[in-house]
């Protein structure tokens, strides 16, 4: 399984002026920096805790449909999936009907599952990753994000903000990414 980004946020979680309140940084002087800090911090705690935080778009590639009748989408919280497509063993690309199965945006991470008596389509696949699950991942916008992950976000922020280099030694010890940004990362990661 491939899981790919197809549209990125069009929001963070955190704001310019939350993230130079935090910083307590007056002038505009470095707001290109400091938001691009909150993107890659956003991105940074979407890959450790492997969730989406704020709304976006990915297609899920498989080799088959699972033999289960569930497939597990991963980034959660799920809110919802657009289509399920295959592609034949001649390059036809078709959609699996909705109405043979049910999107599961309660679990986490979420799934679709096949309704009672249902199946997938039997038609030959092509050789490399015809199923394909487009999906819609997150919380929602900024103000729906848990204020945990916007923390986390801001501590790392301030880190790289303060500490331009990758690690930073104070004296003879050298310091890399607070803890307490971990914590809260792995208080709450998919497994």
């Amino acid at each position: 399984m491939i899981a790919k980004q197809t549209v990125a946020p069009t929001a963070e979680p955190v704001t310019l002026t939350e993230a130079k309140t935090h910083l307590r940084v007056d002038v505009t002087d470095d707001d290109v920096l400091i938001t691009s800090l909150i993107t890659s911090a956003r991105q940074y705690v979407e890959q450790i805790a492997r969730r989406a935080l704020v709304t976006q778009t990915w297609r899920l590639s498989m080799q088959e449909f699972p033999a289960s009748g569930v497939i597990i989408l991963p980034k959660p919280p799920l809110q919802s999936v657009t289509s399920i497509t295959y592609t034949d063993i001649n390059g036809t690309t078709s959609t699996v009907d909705s109405s043979i199965y049910t999107v599961d945006t309660d679990s986490e991470p979420g799934r679709v599952v096949l309704k009672y008596g249902e199946s997938w389509p039997s038609a030959s696949l092509a050789n490399t990753n015809p199923v394909q699950v487009t999906f819609v991942a997150g919380y929602g916008g900024q103000g729906a994000v848990p204020e945990y992950w916007k923390q986390a976000i801001l501590l790392l922020v301030g880190h790289w903000y303060e500490n331009r280099e990758a690690i930073v030694v104070t004296g003879a010890i050298p310091k890399e990414m607070p803890m307490a940004v971990r914590s809260l990362i792995q208080m709450n990661r998919n497994w």
